[in-house]
C-alpha cells in the first residue's frame, strides 16, 4: 500500500508509528454518546482541503489538541466504518470506564 500525497500546508502531521497508534486508539475507544473531546483527528489526503481548515482553529478555541494523518481510507477503519472518514473525534464522558493514561 503506497502512503497518499499529503499536502504540505497541513500542521501537525504525525509520523507513521504515531499515527498507527492514534488510529488504534480511535478504533479502541468508539462510542456514539456524546462527550468532552479529547482530542481531534484529521485525514491530510482529501481533496479539497479546506473542507476541515476550519476544525484547527474550532480545537484551539475550545483548547483541544488535534493531529492530521495520512489517509482518510485508514481514519474510516479505524471508526469502524467501510469508507473513508475526514475527520473524527475521542470523546470522553464523565463516569466512564476509560482509564486516563500517562
Amino acid at each position: 500500500m503506497t502512503e497518499p500525497e499529503v499536502n504540505l500546508r497541513i500542521y501537525p502531521f504525525t509520523n507513521a508509528l504515531l499515527t498507527k497508534k492514534l488510529l488504534a486508539l480511535v478504533q479502541q475507544h468508539q462510542n456514539p454518546q456524546q462527550g468532552i473531546s479529547e482530542f481531534m483527528k484529521m485525514a491530510a489526503d482529501l481533496e479539497p482541503l479546506e473542507i476541515t481548515l476550519h476544525l484547527p482553529q474550532l480545537c484551539e478555541e475550545k483548547n483541544v489538541s488535534y493531529m492530521f494523518v495520512s489517509s482518510k481510507q485508514a481514519l474510516g477503519w479505524a471508526c469502524g466504518v467501510a469508507g473513508p472518514v475526514i475527520a473524527c473525534s475521542v470523546t470522553t464522558r464523565e463516569g466512564s470506564q476509560l482509564q486516563q493514561q500517562t
